[in-house]
């Protein structure tokens, strides 16, 4: 092997994550990502669809060798036009802890910043310790608050479900 074929083997890393806002095409994958996860409140395939059309500039999908892997969907809050709801985050299952959930929100987080928009809202529910950690490391990595607030009661439900509590990574105050 040559100089170049060395450096151009060691630069071009088959398993890279490159990270974008969601494509029409993607909502499909997104939706399955959602569904193999077995834990995420599993929407429509139309809901998926309709989320990379209509809130792509909130969203991001990690991709790798063209494959999309992962993702975050957001929208932005009406009353809170500073603050980016997100409402699933999901990574396929061969590439869960390599620290792929928090390189999207770090990723979205930049991409919103220079617009004005510097809190990141999300639901939790109490047992679901893996992402508390997810987001108290996202706000610890960026100097930011990490505080809990009470959203939803089981009552709120009409089906069988936990309380959905508040969190919200904020700039410090």
């Amino acid at each position: 092997m040559s100089p170049t074929q060395i450096s151009a083997t060691l630069t071009a890393a088959p398993d890279a994550v490159a990270f974008r806002k969601p494509k029409v095409s993607d909502g499909v994958r997104l939706w399955e990502i959602a569904r193999d996860s077995k834990v995420l409140d599993l929407n429509s395939s139309y809901a998926y669809l309709l989320w990379c059309q209509d809130y792509a500039q909130t969203s991001v999908v990690a991709e790798v060798d063209g494959k999309v892997v992962g993702f975050v969907t957001g929208y932005l809050r009406p009353q809170l036009p500073d603050a980016v709801m997100v409402w699933q985050v999901a990574v396929d299952a061969d590439q869960r802890g390599l620290g792929l959930a928090g390189k999207m929100l770090s990723q979205l987080m930049d991409r919103l910043e220079p617009r004005g928009i510097t809190t990141l809202h999300t639901t939790i529910s109490p047992d679901n310790t893996a992402s508390q950690a997810l987001f108290a490391g996202l706000a610890e990595r960026r100097g930011m608050d990490f505080r809990r607030e009470d959203l939803f009661s089981p009552n709120d439900f009409p089906d069988d479900h936990e309380p959905e509590d508040l969190y919200i990574v904020a700039p410090r105050r």
